[in-house]
């Protein structure tokens, strides 16, 4: 069992930034692979970003690549998403997910998920 706690979600306007941050625990964080994905009002959960057990491969969805950064800490546990350049279109309830199947785009290749945290970006 992994447990998922999200936070550093907010208001913000465009053009503005977020850091996201996962606690894990319960399982060897470097046995998993972790990843954010975003569900937007009246739309399905989508990919945001992924990254490997050790943290050094990453993938992006398209419309975020070269705004956001995912990274973690295997010392603190800890999976980040800096976000950067805030769009109207990125506000969502933004969710982490753990998986030992991952990275990878596909929401199938996570087993444990948090409860989410709110973005919301102002025009």
């Amino acid at each position: 069992q992994v447990q998922l706690v999200e936070s550093g979600g907010g208001l913000v306007q465009a053009g503005g930034s977020l850091r996201l941050s996962c606690a894990a625990s319960g399982r060897t964080f470097r046995s998993i692979a972790m990843a954010w994905f975003r569900q937007a009002p009246g739309q399905e959960r989508e990919f945001v970003a992924t990254v490997s057990k050790s943290g050094s491969k990453t993938d992006y969805t398209g419309s975020v690549k070269g705004r956001f950064t995912i990274s973690r800490d295997n010392a603190k546990n800890t999976v980040y998403l800096q976000m950067n350049s805030l769009k109207p279109e990125d506000t969502a309830v933004y969710y982490c997910a753990a998986g030992a199947f991952g990275p990878g785009s596909s929401d199938t290749l996570y087993d444990y998920w948090g409860q989410g945290t709110q973005v919301t970006v102002s025009s």
